[in-house]
């Protein structure tokens, strides 16, 4: 019964091509009022009019924003935490990180899936491997499916093709459901890490990217690579036109669509 319910859960984010498209808006709960986040409900309509599978995001916003997302977008909700960005200005020295719900919490607010982060390389790594080890059997009995967001910090490059395959693999053996992590910079080197795990690897937005040319040429080498989507924040809500932005990424995640033609697709006006 809990793996149908799973796959249920699963079927609200994925689609029938096994990709996703997640807008993260989750940072505020360590960097505060963060540009693009000001106004919550803004890119929640965004992410829905745009065309987005799911938002991933926190349990305050779950909680007072649940009636405008309910039936209408996938919840993917944070459970854990390691403190604010006035504690954690270097990721890569994080020495703790903490569960803040529990599996039961998710399901209570109505969330289709959770995510947990490991800083692979920061001093808090045990400890944040332990959470996900956890999380991956809570998950389970409770059919609720598990993202791993496991991130090289640190002393480690932020996009070796080693490093991210590694990361990646590590996160689906501890028994998660998905992977959030970094894109190694090429569709070639990519292929690597979606072929040595498995379980679907999405890539994480990181800062703001300089150009839209910029963002939608990474989201094609990840579909070229075989892999499974974006998990992407601040490239969506800290553009000039978030509601497009999502639009042209669908454009290329699930319509397989060149960069040219999602272009077309950020710039039409509506």
């Amino acid at each position: 019964m809990a793996r149908a319910g799973k796959e249920l859960r699963l079927a609200r984010i994925f689609q029938g091509d096994g990709r996703a498209l997640i807008v993260a808006m989750d940072h505020a709960y360590i960097f505060g009022p963060i540009k693009g986040l000001e106004k919550p409900e803004r890119i929640i309509e965004d992410a829905i009019e745009g065309g987005a599978d799911a938002i991933l995001t926190t349990y305050g916003v779950v909680e007072r924003y649940y009636e405008l997302m309910k039936g209408r977008i996938g919840i993917v909700l944070r459970l854990d935490g390691g403190g604010s960005k006035y504690s954690l200005e270097d990721f890569g020295r994080a020495e703790r990180w903490s569960l803040l719900y529990e599996v039961e919490d998710a399901i209570r607010l109505g969330a289709d899936a959770v995510v947990t982060t490991i800083l692979l390389g920061a001093p808090c790594e045990a400890e944040a491997l332990k959470i996900l080890a956890k999380l991956a059997a809570e998950c389970e009995s409770w059919g609720v499916p598990l993202a791993a967001e496991i991130i090289p910090v640190g002393r480690l490059p932020a996009s070796d093709p080693e490093v991210i395959a590694s990361a990646a693999r590590i996160g689906a053996e501890y028994g998660a459901d998905m992977i959030k992590t970094n894109y190694t910079g090429a569709a070639e080197t990519f292929r690597k890490v979606v072929e040595t795990c498995p379980i679907p690897v999405l890539i994480a937005g990181g800062p703001r990217m300089e150009t839209d040319v910029q963002v939608l040429e990474t989201v094609k080498g990840v579909v070229e690579a075989g892999g499974a989507g974006v998990f992407f924040g601040r490239n969506v809500f800290q553009s000039e036109d978030p509601r497009g932005m999502v639009r042209a990424l669908r454009k290329i995640i699930h319509e397989n669509s060149s960069v040219e033609e999602a272009l077309m697709e950020l710039r039409r006006k509506d």
